[in-house]
């Protein structure tokens, strides 16, 4: 596993290179019982045996250290795939990039274009070393601005406040009047995105009028929807223990923000473009094999399937191997009709 930035390293680092839940799912952490290799692009000059199961990485990549602000960073990640998978036996890769260049560049630009041409250049590379290369998004991108390019932001602590009458109450200090928006997006590096994504999980006193929050928000400019704790269960499959009373979801031309001085903007130094909202559920599903097209589903958003990303595990080391065992079985049976000892298959 090699991920671009450290902190999903270190999430997804568990099981794999040191103790993690086991699959009896009972809270107890188990130690891997085949070791694995998990490090970062961007702390790759750290990479130990012990904590990542190598070193020496930018030796074996033979590229410098990335910046965590640039392409170089996500071409770092696919440059370690091709370099392990060229020195190592390897049953399963999982390389993570990171969507810096895509929140900084829309599509179609001279550096989007470069970006995705150094992606097919490596992919095309693990295809040569016989990978079964399956390759997906976790989110869509969009614009995020106003007619004249400044960021289009709704504040959503603010607005909470105003509908619930809170105006002169202190705000920036965490759980004042147990109001706290939850912005997913956040994380360490803002430079590109402010921390201002289209989705927002509040927190709200107890005897806070949700319905009035939800109304309110709704009527919002720029606001798709709004809804209570177990609608978002419902509706998306979230964990009802990991959000808020009530979320909220921007359009697509609209970011969500906490209140305008607990965001930093000084480093967008191009039109704000990010994700969150409903109009980024669209994703990229591309795999290196001919795969069957699949069976119209009975599901909400389209046909003729409902893909999910993380369907890429199952179609990599499943789906695959199915369909090209049935292809084979093909070939022999009408190789056995024809009796011309031919390799070739009908139609």
């Amino acid at each position: 596993m090699v991920t671009a930035k450290d902190k999903l390293r270190r999430l997804l680092g568990a099981g794999l290179v040191e103790a993690g839940p086991g699959q009896r799912n009972d809270g107890e952490f188990v130690e891997p019982s085949r070791k694995g290799i998990c490090f970062s692009a961007e702390k790759a000059d750290q990479a130990t045996l012990q904590d990542n199961g190598i070193d020496d990485v930018l030796e074996l990549v033979g590229r410098p250290l990335p910046s965590v602000y640039s392409a170089d960073l996500s071409e770092f990640v696919l440059a370690a795939g091709v370099a392990t998978l060229r020195s190592r036996a390897v049953d399963l890769m999982y390389l993570s990039l990171t969507d810096y260049i895509q929140h900084k560049h829309a599509p179609g630009s001279e550096t989007a274009n470069a970006f995705y041409g150094m992606i097919d250049s490596y992919v095309a590379e693990l295809d040569e070393l016989g990978a079964i290369v399956v390759l997906t998004a976790d989110h869509g991108m969009s614009a995020k601005t106003d007619a004249s390019g400044r960021p289009n932001v709704i504040y959503v602590e603010d607005e909470v406040r105003r509908i619930l009458g809170l105006d002169g109450t202190t705000k920036g200090v965490e759980g004042a009047d147990d109001i706290r928006v939850i912005l997913p997006i956040t994380d360490p590096y803002t430079v590109h995105h402010g921390a201002l994504g289209s989705f927002a999980s509040i927190h709200l006193p107890a005897n806070a009028d949700r319905e009035s929050v939800i109304a309110g928000l709704s009527r919002l400019e720029g606001v798709e929807a709004a809804h209570t704790r177990q609608e978002a269960v419902d509706l998306y499959s979230l964990p009802a223990d990991r959000i808020g009373d009530v979320i909220v979801i921007a359009d697509a031309a609209t970011a969500l923000g906490r209140y305008a001085e607990w965001h930093d903007l000084s480093g967008l130094d191009a039109p704000l473009r990010s994700h969150g909202a409903l109009g980024e559920l669209q994703i990229p599903f591309i795999v290196n094999r001919r795969l069957p097209r699949p069976e119209p589903l009975d599901e909400p958003y389209g046909q003729p399937a409902y893909v999910h990303n993380y369907d890429a595990f199952w179609v990599a080391t499943t789906l695959v191997s199915q369909t090209e065992v049935s292809v084979a079985q093909r070939v022999d049976r009408a190789r056995v009709e024809r009796g011309d000892g031919s390799t070739r298959a009908r139609p």
